[in-house]
């Protein structure tokens, strides 16, 4: 499994996984700060960014064996790791399968709900995906201006006049052009749910945080609590005034919180 992925910085490693539809430049707001203190590497998970997709039917067991076997064959295994979104999920299951990953920072991870938000969650994603294949000529213009930004943006960010139109353009057109975003997003809101891990699994001086923004409107706040329930030795951190995505609303808060997280 060929993945993509850009090494930025010196010191000791950490690594960056994006959400559905995202690539590694999700993280362009923050990843110049975390480089001064460490040698960050960010990926493109298959199927998105410049990552072919896995052979076999896009799955998040699938695509937490292909991390795996990245950090395998880059000798990896143990680095500290944060997520975002469906990579934030991620990082949780890798974290739960013990001896992959070592102190986690999980950024609104998804498929903590119950009842109606499942649904909510995969038709407001899916119609916001058709609507950007409509749109994709006029894309440009829209996310130029500060109004239509805010409107396109309006699941994801809490502050979304504030993101810069580059930024926008970038995430969008991953998500139109992502070979796994659908299949994923169906088994995201349907699929098996996330398992936990008991307390005291976590690897002995290693950490968990689990990062939520109060306004996040993808993945509502008090779903904090039942991933709080799932992996007991993990802290909760909110994020005022953030949205889905607190490294774009708050990318000086998220940075300073990975750093201390993940110091030695």
């Amino acid at each position: 499994m060929q993945i993509n992925y850009i090494r930025r910085g010196h010191g000791a490693p950490l690594l960056l996984v994006h959400g559905l539809g995202s690539s590694w430049r999700t993280w362009q707001t923050v990843i110049d700060t975390l480089s001064r203190e460490r040698s960050v590497i960010a990926i493109d998970l298959p199927g998105f960014g410049k990552s072919p997709p896995l052979a076999e039917a896009p799955s998040l067991d699938g695509l937490a064996d292909a991390v795996t076997m990245f950090l395998n064959e880059h000798d990896l295994v143990g680095v500290d790791v944060v997520g975002s979104s469906m990579g934030a999920r991620l990082v949780l299951e890798l974290a739960r399968r013990g001896g992959v990953v070592g102190t986690v920072v999980s950024l609104d991870p998804g498929c903590f709900w119950s009842g109606w938000q499942r649904y909510g969650f995969h038709a407001s994603l899916w119609v916001f995906l058709r609507l950007l294949h409509l749109l994709q000529p006029s894309l440009p213009a829209l996310a130029s201006r500060e109004r239509t930004r805010a409107v396109l943006m309006w699941a994801l960010s809490a502050q979304p006049r504030r993101l810069s139109p580059e930024l926008i353009l970038e995430e969008m057109a991953g998500y139109t052009a992502a070979a796994s975003f659908e299949p994923l997003l169906a088994q995201l809101a349907h699929g098996k749910p996330q398992r936990g891990a008991p307390r005291g699994s976590l690897a002995r001086n290693k950490r968990m945080v689990i990062g939520w923004g109060r306004n996040d409107r993808l993945c509502h706040p008090h779903q904090a609590r039942r991933a709080l329930q799932l992996f007991p030795d993990a802290t909760l951190h909110w994020f005022e005034r953030c949205g889905h995505f607190p490294h774009w609303d708050a990318p000086e808060e998220t940075a300073r919180l990975i750093l201390d997280t993940t110091a030695p």
